[in-house]
């Protein structure tokens, strides 16, 4: 949920908050502890204006905020339960409370989008739909993606935010990373663009796969990325870990990530991006002459 939705508005016609609503109109930034108007949060793509801290966005408002126009394909595709996954709750009730947040019936939103004019086919996964976890739907969304950007050649956009592969489908989960990773092959024999987005968090085998598997790959600035926790990785290597080790930022400095690009910036900058990558963006420009 977006703060938009998330923060009540005042009755149309009243003058000023009442009590109960007063609070309603400010937040607090998780990093600068700083209280500030909510719109004027809104105003800035949901970006702190004294720190610059970016809050987390919904799969919806992340689309409103990169495109022109959107055309949602596969939104009819959804989960079914093969395992009979049954733990403190069956998944078919994690998956109705994830219909129930979000409205849709996975964590993934694919289609053909319009961003400064370039047609591309933008997967973007929503967090709120059982942690933006990667089952058996979300790959076949990608792969459906893949295949759209092949046969118009467009270039793909995949914007993450995931803690990994879904649990409740075991294998039936893990095999989406080889199947994502194989398909985004053969858009690379195709000689199209992927452009990987990494936003806060991105995790688990959403990370190990085609999340890092972009000709460019891009992460907004303060995003959590990595594979595992920092509490196991401890444990695993036994030792302390740098300050700051999952951080976009650190990743840059690093070489595992090509750019950290503000929010206000990205949709110039992907525009920018697919038009150097796309192999007739030469032969477009003379045509133009």
């Amino acid at each position: 949920m977006g703060l938009e939705k998330f923060f009540k508005k005042i009755t149309i016609g009243s003058s000023r908050a009442t009590k109960e609503e007063a609070p309603s109109h400010w937040v607090k930034c998780p990093s600068c502890n700083a209280i500030v108007y909510y719109k004027e949060v809104l105003s800035q793509c949901n970006v702190c204006p004294k720190c610059s801290y970016h809050f987390k966005i919904s799969a919806q408002e992340r689309i409103t905020l990169l495109c022109d126009s959107f055309e949602e394909h596969d939104k009819e595709l959804a989960p079914t339960d093969p395992l009979r996954f049954v733990d403190k709750k069956s998944y078919k009730k994690r998956i109705e409370e994830g219909i129930s947040k979000t409205g849709r019936p996975s964590s993934v939103i694919s289609g053909e989008g319009v961003i400064n004019g370039e047609k591309v086919q933008l997967v973007v996964f929503d967090f709120a739909f059982m942690g933006g976890s990667l089952g058996s739907v979300e790959g076949e969304k990608i792969l459906r993606a893949i295949k759209r950007a092949i046969d118009s050649k467009q270039a793909l956009i995949i914007c993450s935010t995931s803690g990994g592969a879904r649990m409740q489908e075991s294998t039936f989960s893990l095999m989406q990373m080889a199947k994502t990773s194989a398909a985004l092959n053969i858009l690379a024999e195709h000689k199209l663009p992927f452009i990987s987005l990494l936003t806060d968090p991105t995790f688990g085998g959403v990370s190990a796969s085609f999340a890092f598997l972009g000709d460019i790959i891009l992460a907004e600035p303060g995003a959590t990325i990595g594979f595992a926790g920092p509490r196991v990785i401890k444990q695993t290597i036994g030792s302390d870990l740098p300050e700051g080790f999952q951080t976009a930022e650190f990743l840059l400095e690093h070489g595992l990530i090509d750019m950290v690009v503000e929010r206000k910036n990205l949709k110039e900058t992907l525009s920018n991006l697919i038009r150097l990558l796309n192999p007739n963006y030469e032969n477009q420009c003379l045509l133009n002459r």
